[in-house]
């Protein structure tokens, strides 16, 4: 069993984004700037865009954040994206998600600017990624491919099961695996689906985005099978300082043994996801100088 480790692969990759941003202020461009908004005060939400913030800074990347209260209107946070969408010292910006129930994810969404989306979740990044024209792909299953990509791990012609069904996840990670740079036959499996425990064992490349904690256990995972663990539930903790602690959507201690390749919860697929947010707003940024 190999572990694919995230955390190691995204510093890499922070390394080449820095010597990218360092080769642009070289040439008199000016850095890559990537603001957040984030309303109201979650505490994974704070967490998350905490590290963006840091993240931005360690690869030279200038960084704003943009805070309203939980209890914003929802035209005051849209008149805020729109003036956003005019910042010409802006390349990108995410609004950091779930937003309070009284404000329309997906009116938010699609008010973004799409050459601004770097999360890639507007429609018009998620249709040209299905027919496999350029665009911003949405992070985390961005992140998912290039750590396939860096760890050689075989794709073609093998079955991937998707477990989950998500716009953020599921639905474009199937679509990915399935293009031709990567070349899997791919199934989408949820909630409903028939015979779940047995189509997971089928997989070659088992993808597991439920949400779920401790959902896929050892009998549901072929032997030699490759295992991306996207889950990042919060649990409650005794053993942490902060009175919780992450747990992904596997059993990694009873899977691990029968994986070919597996990602631990933490520093799997987290940190790619966070590092993916960078790629894009590098390449928002190239996009600008060259335009």
């Amino acid at each position: 069993m190999q572990l694919i480790d995230g955390k190691d692969t995204a510093k890499a990759i922070k390394l080449e984004i820095k010597a990218e941003v360092e080769s642009l202020l070289r040439e008199g461009n000016r850095a890559p700037h990537l603001a957040a908004i984030l309303v109201g005060h979650d505490g994974g939400s704070e967490t998350y865009v905490a590290y963006k913030i840091k993240d931005c800074e360690e690869v030279g990347f200038r960084s704003s954040l943009v805070r309203f209260e939980d209890d914003v209107d929802e035209e005051v946070l849209l008149g805020k994206i729109r003036e956003l969408n005019q910042d010409e010292e802006l390349d990108g910006f995410i609004v950091q998600l779930p937003l309070p129930d009284h404000i329309n994810e997906q009116k938010v969404i699609e008010t973004i600017n799409p050459k601004k989306d770097v999360d890639g979740f507007h429609p018009v990044n998620v249709g040209k990624t299905v027919i496999g024209l350029p665009s911003f792909v949405s992070a985390t299953p961005s992140g998912i491919v290039e750590l396939l990509r860096r760890y050689n791990v075989e794709t073609s012609g093998l079955h991937c099961v998707v477990v989950g069904r998500s716009n953020i996840v599921g639905r474009p990670m199937s679509i990915l695996m399935s293009q031709k740079s990567m070349n899997a036959t791919v199934t989408v499996a949820h909630s409903r689906t028939k015979n779940l425990e047995e189509l997971c064992a089928s997989a070659d490349i088992l993808i597991a985005a439920l949400g779920a904690p401790g959902f896929i256990k050892a009998h549901m995972v072929k032997q030699g099978a490759v295992v991306i663990d996207v889950g990042t539930t919060r649990v409650p903790s005794t053993e942490t300082k902060s009175g919780f602690r992450l747990r992904g959507d596997v059993v990694f201690d009873e899977v691990a043994p029968k994986c070919s390749f597996i990602t631990p919860v933490p520093g799997g697929v987290g940190p790619m996801t966070r590092v993916s947010l960078l790629s894009n707003t590098l390449l928002a940024a190239k996009d600008n100088i060259d335009s």
